[in-house]
C-alpha cells in the first residue's frame, strides 16, 4: 500500500470506528449507519486476518465461526430485518432513502472479496464512498433524494474505470492466480481450504469435496479427461486455431476443486494456462442475477433477486458511454491476453433447492429507457468483446456434476452422471445422422404437445441448393456440450409460428409455471406464465429474465434433443425438474430464444462428421451484422426443453406434401432410431 493510499485508509478507518461507536445521526438512519459501520469494522478484521495469514491456521471449527459471521446479515431469517433487504430498507428509512442506501449497502459487501483478495483500491474508495454519505446526513438539512442518488450515482461512473478494468484483466491475465494458487497449492484432504476463498460455504462445498475425495485418483482424471477433452475437441471439430491459443478460462462452484486441480493440469499439457475469476460483487459489472465465474452457495438467492434491477440508480446513456469507452479501453490495454485467449471451460453444477423468487415493489427495476439502455449496452459490450476475442477463434465446453442437495441418493446420482457424461457418442452420431437426413429433406417442422402440453408449432427449415455436400441440422455429440446429443438447427424466421407451451420449467435457476411463448414469422408476439396472480406481473418476470429486456426475441434455435437415458435417469431419481438446461436440453426437443448457436461465427466453415457443411448458421436478424450489428445480435440465448411425456409429435413436413414422423407420443419412431427408446424401459 502507497504511502498516500495508507494516509487515506487509517484516516477512513478511524473515522469509521468512531461512527460505529457514535453514529451521529438521530432515528433509523443513525441505525443505518451505525450497522454499516459495524460491518465495515468487521471488513477491517477481514483484512488484517488475511493479510497476517491468520485464517490459514485457523481450526476447521474456528473458520466456520468466521464464515458465518461474514454473510450471517444476509443469512436465512436475519435477511426480513437487513439494510441489505431493501423491503426493511425502505420499511425503516423511507422511500426517500430506503432504496439507494439499500443498494449502497450491498455494494459495501462485496468488500468481503476485496479483503480476501488483498485489493486495497477497492476496498479504500468503498470505505471513503460510505464517509462521503454519512457526512451528507450530518447537515442541519437532509440530503434530497436527488442529491443522494447523484452521490451514488458519480461514485459508479468515475470509478468504472477501476472496477470495469479490473474485471476485463481478471478475465484474461493468467497472473491474477487467486483462485488457481489455491486450488494448486492446497491439501484438498484438510477442508480448511474451502475457507480461503472468502465465499459463503455451507454443506454443499463440504459434502462435495468429502465425497471427491473419496474417489480414485483414476475416477476424478476419467472426469477432467471428459472436461478437458471436449474443450480440445471443440477447436478441432470446428477446425478453430487451438495451437494460437495460451489460456483458458475455467469457471466452477466450490467443492469441486480436485476435478478442477486435474483439469488445469489437462490443460497444461496442451499449452493452456488456467485463468479462474470469481463471480462479480458490484452491480456495475453484473448482469441481472447471473453470476459468472468461480463462486460458491448464495447465501441468499432472494438477495441477489431483489437487487438484480440496481442498475436503475445509473443506467442512463451517459453511463452507458463511460462504460463502454472503459470497456474498450481496457481491451486495448490487454489486448495481446485477449488475442490469445481461447474461452471458457465451463462445470455448473444442479441439485440445489429449488427456487421461486418473490417479487417486491420496494425492490429498484428498470425502467423502460433504462431497459433500452442495457440493452444497448449488452449489444456493444458484445461487440467490443468480439473485436478482441474473436469469435471464428474461440471455442468453450460445458459439462454439469450433481451437489449433495439433491438427496440421500447423491453418490448414485453422481456416478450415473458420470456415465452420462460419458456415452459412447459414435452410437448417438449414427442415430442423429438418420434423423438428419429425413429432417434435410424438409421445408418445415412440426411439434405439438400432449397430456395436458398445449405447444402448436412449425418451424421453417433453410433450404438447401447442394444437397450432396450442405446439411441443415449440425449432429451434436459430446465435446463442446456435453453430454451428448442433439440434432439442432437456426430456424428460417419467415413462416415460423405457432405456440410454445411447457407447464413448468427451470431456466437458469428461476421457476416457470405455465410459460406460453407465441411466435409469428419466428419472433415473439406475446408472452406470459402463471407464477404470479397479476398478469403484469409474469410478463414483468418474463420480460426480464427471459428477454432481458428486449420487446421481442426471435427463434434463434430448434434441436431434437435425443439423450433418452438422461430423461430417464431424471425420472429415475425423481430430479427432472432439478436437472440444469445442459442435460434438460437433450431431453426432448427444445427452443432457444434470442441468438443462434453460432453468433459471432456465422462465417466459420463448420462441417458434420459426414463431411457435409452446416449452412443454417444464421436468421434474418443475424444477417444484419454486416449492415447493423445492434439490429443482429440480442446478446442471449434461453433454451426452453418440452420433455417426452409432455411430446405429442415431431414431423418432417416435405415440399410435396408428405410427412415423416420422428416423434410420436414421446416415442422414437424413425428407422434407425428406435434404440433410442430401449432406455424408457429401464428405470
Amino acid at each position: 500500500m502507497e504511502t498516500i493510499e495508507k494516509e487515506r485508509w487509517l484516516l477512513a478507518k478511524e473515522r469509521i470506528e468512531e461512527i460505529a461507536r457514535e453514529p451521529e445521526i438521530d432515528g433509523t438512519l443513525g441505525i443505518y449507519f451505525q450497522k454499516t459501520a459495524d460491518f465495515l469494522m468487521l471488513m477491517q478484521k477481514a483484512w488484517e486476518k488475511t493479510e497476517s495469514g491468520t485464517l490459514k491456521h485457523a481450526s476447521l471449527e474456528e473458520l466456520k465461526v468466521w464464515n458465518q459471521t461474514l454473510y450471517e446479515d444476509i443469512a436465512g431469517d436475519a435477511y426480513q430485518r437487513s439494510f441489505a433487504n431493501p423491503s426493511y430498507a425502505v420499511a425503516e428509512l423511507g422511500e426517500t432513502y430506503g432504496q439507494i442506501l439499500s443498494f449502497v449497502y450491498a455494494e459495501l459487501r462485496g468488500m468481503i472479496v476485496y479483503a480476501y483478495e488483498q485489493r486495497a483500491e477497492e476496498m479504500l474508495i468503498y470505505m471513503e464512498l460510505f464517509l462521503q454519505l454519512h457526512s451528507a446526513f450530518c447537515t442541519e438539512e437532509l440530503p434530497t433524494k436527488e442529491e443522494l442518488l447523484q452521490d451514488v450515482y458519480w461514485f459508479i461512473s468515475d470509478n468504472s474505470d477501476i472496477s470495469v478494468t479490473r474485471r476485463i484483466r481478471e478475465q484474461l491475465d493468467p497472473s491474477l492466480s487467486f483462485f488457481r494458487d489455491i486450488i494448486m497449492e492446497a491439501d484438498l484432504e484438510d477442508l480448511r481450504y474451502l475457507y480461503q476463498f472468502g465465499e459463503y460455504i455451507t454443506d454443499t462445498e463440504i459434502q462435495t469435496s468429502q465425497y471427491l475425495n473419496t474417489l480414485p485418483l483414476e475416477e476424478i482424471e476419467k472426469i477432467a479427461s471428459v472436461f478437458t477433452e471436449g474443450y480440445r475437441i471443440g477447436f478441432l471439430v470446428n477446425q478453430k486455431p487451438l495451437y494460437k491459443k495460451k489460456t483458458v478460462n475455467i469457471r466452477y462452484c466450490i467443492g469441486f476443486e480436485r476435478i478442477i486441480r486435474q483439469a488445469v493440469i489437462n490443460f497444461q499439457k496442451m499449452g493452456l494456462e488456467s485463468i479462474l475469476y470469481r463471480a462479480a460483487v458490484s452491480r456495475v459489472n453484473m448482469r441481472e442475477a447471473n453470476r459468472i465465474g468461480c463462486y460458491g452457495t448464495s447465501a441468499n438467492r432472494q438477495y441477489e433477486y431483489d437487487h438484480k434491477g440496481d442498475a436503475a440508480l445509473f443506467m442512463d446513456k451517459a453511463f452507458v458511454e463511460r462504460k463502454l469507452g472503459v470497456l474498450r479501453t481496457a481491451y486495448e490495454t490487454y489486448k495481446e491476453l485477449a488475442e490469445v485467449h481461447a474461452g471458457p471451460a465451463v462445470m455448473e453444477v444442479f441439485g440445489e433447492k429449488p427456487f421461486e423468487p418473490e417479487g417486491k415493489a420496494e425492490a429498484l427495476k428498470l425502467n423502460k429507457k433504462q431497459q433500452e439502455n442495457q440493452v444497448l449496452l449488452n449489444s456493444r459490450a458484445g461487440q467490443i468483446t468480439n473485436e478482441y476475442i474473436k469469435g471464428e477463434e474461440r471455442s468453450f465446453t460445458i459439462i454439469a456434476f450433481p451437489v449433495p442437495d439433491i438427496g440421500e441418493r447423491f453418490p448414485e446420482i453422481f456416478a450415473d452422471t458420470v456415465k452420462l457424461n460419458t456415452l459412447d457418442y459414435k452410437t448417438w452420431q449414427k442415430i442423429q445422422q438418420k434423423m438428419i437426413d429425413v429432417l434435410d429433406t424438409g421445408t418445415y417442422v412440426r411439434i405439438k404437445g400432449s397430456n395436458g402440453n398445449q405447444t402448436d408449432l412449425l418451424v421453417a427449415l433453410k433450404s438447401m441448393e447442394d444437397p450432396l455436400h450442405e446439411t441443415v441440422f449440425e449432429n451434436c455429440v459430446a465435446d463442446v456440450n456435453i453430454p451428448v446429443g442433439e440434432v439442432f438447427t437456426s430456424p428460417k424466421l419467415k413462416g415460423t409460428k405457432g405456440v410454445l407451451h411447457v407447464g413448468g420449467v427451470y431456466l437458469d435457476g428461476l421457476y416457470y409455471k405455465d410459460l406460453r411463448l407465441t411466435f409469428c414469422d419466428g419472433m415473439i408476439t406475446e408472452y406470459t406464465c402463471a407464477n404470479y396472480q397479476e398478469e403484469e406481473e409474469n410478463k414483468r418476470y418474463l420480460r426480464e429474465n427471459v428477454l432481458f429486456h428486449h420487446k421481442t426475441l426471435p427463434m434463434g434455435e430448434f434441436a431434437i434433443g435425443t439423450n433418452t437415458t438422461a430423461y430417464m435417469m431424471g425420472k429415475k431419481y425423481g430430479i427432472a425438474g432439478r436437472l440444469p438446461i445442459l442435460i434438460a436440453e437433450k431431453m426432448g426437443p427444445h427452443f432457444a430464444v434470442g441468438d443462434t448457436c453460432f453468433s459471432w461465427e456465422e462465417d466459420v466453415v463448420t462441417c458434420n462428421p459426414d463431411g457435409k457443411k452446416m449452412i443454417a448458421k444464421e436468421n434474418e436478424c443475424s444477417m444484419l451484422r454486416k449492415e447493423d450489428v445492434e439490429k443482429a445480435y440480442f446478446n442471449c440465448h434461453t433454451d426452453i426443453t418440452i420433455p417426452y411425456d409432455e411430446l405429442g409429435e415431431i414431423v418432417v413436413l416435405h415440399k410435396d406434401g408428405t410427412e415423416t414422423a420422428i416423434i410420436q407420443e414421446g416415442r422414437f419412431v424413425l428407422e434407425g432410431t428406435e434404440y433410442l427408446n430401449r432406455a424408457f424401459e429401464v428405470i
